[in-house]
């Protein structure tokens, strides 16, 4: 049980009662008959409780004494203990009231509102006062001596609302007890340090609410009370504990109340909703299902994006408000309730100032960033595309550039999809370049996105790629050409995508690749849109890799595409005319045939160039011993079952077949 202490300091002497006294509270007076204390006789007197006669027998004999007398200091021999003060008469306005002796006179005066005698109306001025005076020693006492906020105590928390100076200065320390739920431990001046239960705190929210006069109170203190009231409602959602449970019954045998923990506090919130004059949000929470969304905590996050949706619309102050809030609560780490928070804040940072916290926000985003939860992640991207419309924050990314380059390895599509849409807005800027270190690793992580299942992923990332070559700096294009050599095979093989926006991408793209290398043939082979050209010639420049750009076709023969496939043989059995004799040829051949072979439906060209290669391995095989090689009859036979395949058009073919 986490342990905090609250000081409660000496408020100054003599202070004058005009301030307390101004304003009767007409809630209470209406809730108990008023009597006159001049009429009151020393027999109605002894009806009191024994205890608190014996605790006032020297200030009774001194009241008595000086009853009628004026212009003299009433308390000039006044003694320090509590015993010596009256709670229900009128001259206790010019008493001043000592923090020590504080939870001794709340826990009369709940007494003298529980026994069936009529209550003074004086007694009700006389707890503002001390409210005013000393508001957490009332609030804090007041919740332990009625945690479940039995009859007396709601007349107490009732008079306090019906002063809204008085409800400012006893919100902070119910917010002090809410926001730290279920047990928040405190302790007032007396030494009391019996558990509060923020729910205590959150009956006596309740109570206040429901009083008119606290309007403006609670208007000034609106983010936190609702993000008080949030914290509640995701606390008791998350966890149960058995003495909350049996506290709880307490409270709905008290209040008649048919709900649970978090449903009371959702009630709560909509009461406040209510009293700040937001009906609308209320209704339309409820009806899209907001608040039953709001009490699962897998969908918390959801509901607080609904909830920051519907505030902004017609509540932008309130709104602006409580994003402040929780940009200071979310600003350290360590927050339980980071993500549905995250989750309003994201709906709202365009709503914000953000011109002195801008690098806290990106350290923030940072750190959310790193986070292991993938939902915290998304809301961290979903976040930046918003502050990247600000150029000063744009222009300070690059300290989250390593981040954004990891998460582009995610599983999670929406994840890498959000990642290249915060690039692509950053570098919309035209004074932002990518800096030497950035370039290489982001146009690597790049190039496996080109084959991603998702085509708008497809599209961003081969745009993306050319964006890094155009706005590298110029130390960085030298660490970039490898990469960008090995883009270019995918990039040609992209040029014949069904999708035609991911095909005019690649095209695009692979033009900038090939001004980049300073490639003058494969630049002429792309502009006059000669793509088996183009395939020729990326063989004819890179004869020592030609092993490898085959190998690096293979995976496409899995294609769902059936253009991209039938790129994809055609460049392998150019390819094959660049082997002969390298090393591993029949190696390379093998596995070749073998993915060749797995299409279940295969084309003319890949039963072709399956023939063609079968007799190449097996000549392989014959010289190098491994067995007899197969005949011209046998490897013609399955060409002849398929169409004849016209090598007139296909640059390097016949030099494969006849290798």
């Amino acid at each position: 049980m986490a342990e905090k202490r609250l000081g409660l300091f000496r408020m100054r002497k003599n202070k004058g009662s005009s301030a307390a006294s101004a304003k009767q509270p007409k809630a209470a007076a209406q809730s108990q008959p008023v009597q006159d204390g001049k009429k009151r006789t020393q027999e109605q007197d002894r009806g009191h409780s024994d205890r608190t006669l014996k605790m006032f027998p020297k200030f009774m004999s001194h009241r008595k004494t000086n009853k009628n007398t004026e212009g003299t200091d009433k308390f000039g021999s006044r003694p320090t203990d509590v015993s010596t003060a009256s709670i229900e008469c009128a001259e206790m306005t010019n008493y001043v009231v000592k923090a020590d002796q504080v939870p001794a006179m709340v826990r009369i005066m709940h007494e003298r509102l529980s026994s069936p005698v009529t209550a003074d109306v004086r007694l009700f001025m006389n707890i503002l006062r001390m409210a005013d005076e000393h508001p957490p020693g009332v609030v804090l006492t007041l919740l332990r001596c009625a945690p479940t906020c039995d009859r007396a105590a709601a007349m107490m928390w009732r008079n306090i609302g019906s002063s809204s100076p008085t409800v400012e200065r006893v919100l902070p320390t119910l917010l002090s007890v809410m926001e730290d739920w279920p047990l928040h431990s405190m302790f007032t001046s007396d030494g009391d340090d019996t558990g509060v239960f923020a729910l205590a705190a959150t009956l006596a929210l309740w109570v206040i609410i429901q009083v008119p006069k606290c309007h403006e109170a609670m208007h000034n203190y609106a983010p936190h009370l609702l993000v008080a009231l949030l914290v509640q409602i995701f606390d008791s959602t998350e966890h149960g504990a058995e003495e909350v449970d049996a506290f709880w019954m307490q409270c709905q045998e008290e209040h008649h109340l048919d709900t649970n923990p978090s449903r009371f506090a959702v009630q709560t919130m909509k009461a406040l909703l209510c009293r700040l004059q937001c009906d609308n949000v209320v209704t339309e929470m409820g009806r899209k299902c907001g608040w039953d969304t709001l009490l699962c905590a897998q969908t918390q996050h959801y509901a607080m994006g609904l909830l920051a949706r519907e505030m902004r619309r017609d509540l932008m102050p309130l709104c602006f408000r409580i994003a402040c809030h929780l940009l200071g609560l979310l600003s350290t780490a360590g927050h339980r309730w980071d993500r549905p928070f995250l989750a309003f804040l994201v709906e709202v940072f365009d709503c914000l100032d953000l011109s002195e916290c801008r690098d806290r926000v990106l350290e923030m985003m940072s750190r959310y960033l790193q986070s292991e939860c993938r939902e915290r992640g998304r809301l961290a991207l979903r976040g930046l595309m918003v502050l990247i419309k600000d150029p000063l924050i744009a222009r300070r990314m690059g300290i989250l550039s390593q981040r954004l380059v990891d998460v582009l390895g995610d599983a999670d599509r929406e994840v890498v999809r959000l990642s290249l849409s915060v690039f692509m807005n950053v570098l919309q800027y035209k004074d932002i370049l990518i800096s030497s270190t950035t370039a290489p690793k982001l146009a690597e992580a790049l190039l496996p996105l080109f084959d991603h299942d998702h085509s708008h992923v497809q599209l961003l990332s081969i745009q993306l790629f050319e964006k890094v070559m155009d706005l590298v700096v110029d130390q960085g294009k030298k660490p970039l050409k490898r990469t960008v050599s090995q883009s270019l095979l995918p990039l040609f093989l992209h040029c014949h995508d069904e999708n035609q926006h991911v095909a005019n991408a690649s095209m695009e793209t692979l033009l900038c690749a090939a001004r980049f290398l300073k490639k003058r043939s494969l630049k002429q082979a792309v502009k006059k849109e000669m793509p088996m050209k183009f395939g020729k010639c990326l063989l004819q420049e890179n004869r020592s890799r030609a092993a490898e750009l085959l190998l690096q076709a293979l995976p496409y023969l899995e294609s769902p595409q059936e253009p991209l496939r039938e790129a994809a043989i055609r460049f392998i059995g150019m390819a094959a005319r660049y082997l002969k004799g390298q090393p591993g040829e029949l190696h390379v051949l093998s596995q070749a045939l073998e993915a060749m072979s797995k299409d279940d439906s295969p084309s003319s060209t890949n039963l072709e160039i399956q023939a063609i290669f079968g007799q190449r391995c097996a000549e392989l095989r014959s010289s190098a011993g491994f067995g007899e090689p197969v005949s011209q009859e046998q490897y013609q036979e399955p060409v002849k079952r398929t169409s004849p395949l016209s090598v007139t058009g296909e640059p390097g073919m016949d030099d494969a077949r006849h290798s």
